[in-house]
């Protein structure tokens, strides 16, 4: 039987999944609510450029190793009993030696590129959290598949608003007046639109209104809300009309305690 002849290097070497990179984007508050597309700088191992990823200098091309035939695998039998495979020890796992090195490269085949690219951060990302690009990340060998790209997200504080999951939260001042007779005061959003809001008599210091619609965008197209906590203002400096018109509430109220249950 004629011996088989050695594998040609497109045979040898099967496609290769590119590798998955890594990057960091920081984007504004709103931003992170509604999505955003920013552009990344990244840097990715990739072929080549000068010796299209052979490794080899120009004008030369590597030659299939004669240890392993061009499958970049040795196998030894440990105690005539189990069979141990390992990279080639010659060609490093390549299943090609390359005896005129590539001088970009060093033979290695692989080069660092720097490339720019729109990525699309989806809307709802929250600060921390690292997304997955699918194709984004270094590009594959022989046909291989490119890697993915990750991002980790920055997002930069609101002066107003706040977060709680998918709703926006946000403190409004009211004052004594409004808290106790009840009104109705107006409230921004995030858009720069603005919301009527309802108190209702006797509201107290810390209560929390929901208004529907107005917070995150969630992924099955459905909106939080935003969260609306109302804060009493107590005046620093009342002048006299003022303090007789609050004596004389006090007086109408009669000595109930608000602190009794304390002592209770």
């Amino acid at each position: 039987m004629p011996p088989k002849p050695p594998p040609s290097t497109s045979a040898r070497r099967g496609p290769r999944r590119g590798q998955d990179i890594e990057g960091e984007a920081t984007i504004d508050f709103t931003d992170a609510v509604e999505g955003v597309t920013v552009t990344m700088q990244t840097v990715s191992d990739e072929a080549c450029g000068a010796c299209s990823g052979t490794g080899a200098k120009s004008g030369t091309l590597p030659k299939v190793c004669p240890t392993c035939q061009g499958s970049g695998m040795e196998t030894s039998t440990s105690g005539g009993v189990f069979a141990v495979s390992e990279p080639c020890h010659d060609c490093r796992g390549r299943g090609l030696i390359v005896e005129e090195p590539c001088p970009v490269c060093g033979g290695s085949g692989r080069g660092r590129s720097t490339r720019s690219m729109q990525v699309r951060i989806p809307a709802g990302v929250t600060d921390g959290q690292r997304i997955r690009i699918k194709g984004k990340g270094g590009a594959g060998e022989n046909g291989g598949a490119p890697g993915d790209l990750y991002v980790l997200v920055h997002v930069r504080p609101h002066k107003l608003f706040g977060r709680k999951g998918d709703n926006l939260t946000l403190t409004v001042p009211v004052t004594f007046t409004e808290a106790a007779l009840g009104a109705e005061v107006s409230v921004p959003t995030l858009n720069g639109q603005r919301v009527t809001l309802k108190i209702g008599p006797g509201t107290p210091n810390g209560r929390t209104f929901r208004v529907r619609g107005r917070g995150v965008h969630k992924n099955d197209g459905s909106t939080g809300d935003l969260l609306v906590t109302v804060e009493v203002q107590v005046p620093n400096q009342l002048n006299d009309t003022a303090k007789e018109a609050l004596e004389s509430f006090a007086a109408a109220l009669g000595d109930a305690d608000p602190r009794s249950s304390l002592y209770a």
